[in-house]
């Protein structure tokens, strides 16, 4: 089923009209009813019941996303929402690797006394916990220097930092976010790549294959580093989608008309 971003947003954030002051675009955004005056929304097209949003020159009209263009900011959007979700999360974290730095030996003593507990459990199903893989990991992160971790959580509180500065500047199409996102992402993925050589799972797989295709669609779709004609063509899409551009060039058609 063909979703009508249009009309979905209309319904959802109302409808934006605007009368331009030149006539030739005026006629055939206007019309009168048995209701009275109604005016064509510059996003879904349909004609609304009332006064303008607005009114001026052509050039000072809003441009309204639509169609294409409005669609593509649903996905950016989609990408702001899951980078201030891992945002937040990596924050977290690195106030936990913070919060374990300053008390290390407390929690290394209340793991050894937790694991006294269930070593004879999981003894009972046949598991050794002293040869655990996890458990291995966890012991080792007793051994790390108190700079090393105060480090790892700087590092981490940067990288979350990134994500979220992305995260806003995605949600309000910044195209400057969209090459930091382009940039920054990409230059993950030789990382993700060599974790699934250790330990493959489908969260890292889905993780990556989200990533790769958010470089992907962001390169093409919003035209970054000259591709697809650049900005120039990308800002020449975004305008062509606008409906009083179209009625503008309808204009300018039937008046060249002999």
């Amino acid at each position: 089923m063909k979703i009508d971003w249009d009309r979905r947003t209309c319904a959802r954030r109302g409808h934006v009209t605007y009368a331009p002051d030149d006539p030739r675009l005026r006629t055939p955004l206007r019309a009168d009813t048995a209701l009275g005056e109604v005016w064509r929304c510059l996003r879904c097209g349909d004609f609304v019941l009332g006064e303008p949003h607005g009114s001026g020159a052509a050039a000072d009209a809003p441009l309204v996303p639509r169609g294409k263009v409005l669609r593509d900011l649903f996905v950016l959007r989609f990408l702001a929402i899951e980078r201030a979700v891992r945002g937040v999360f990596i924050v977290l974290v690195a106030a936990a690797v913070w919060k374990f730095s300053n008390s290390q030996d407390a929690v290394r003593r209340l793991f050894d006394e937790y694991l006294d507990v269930f070593r004879p459990v999981f003894r009972h199903f046949h598991y050794d916990l002293d040869h655990s893989p996890v458990v291995g990991s966890i012991q080792k992160t007793f051994g790390y220097e108190h700079s090393t971790l105060v480090l790892v959580a700087g590092l981490l509180l940067a990288y979350a930092l990134i994500e979220l500065v992305e995260a806003v500047g995605l949600w309000y199409a910044k195209r400057w976010a969209e090459y930091l996102t382009v940039v920054a992402t990409a230059a993950f993925l030789p990382l993700e790549v060599y974790e699934l050589t250790e330990h493959i799972s489908w969260l890292k797989i889905g993780t990556l294959v989200l990533n790769i295709l958010a470089v992907l669609y962001i390169l093409l779709a919003k035209r970054l580093f000259g591709l697809r004609g650049g900005h120039r063509a990308f800002e020449a899409e975004r305008r062509s989608a606008s409906l009083l551009e179209v009625e503008e060039s309808a204009g300018v058609a039937v008046a060249a008309l002999p």
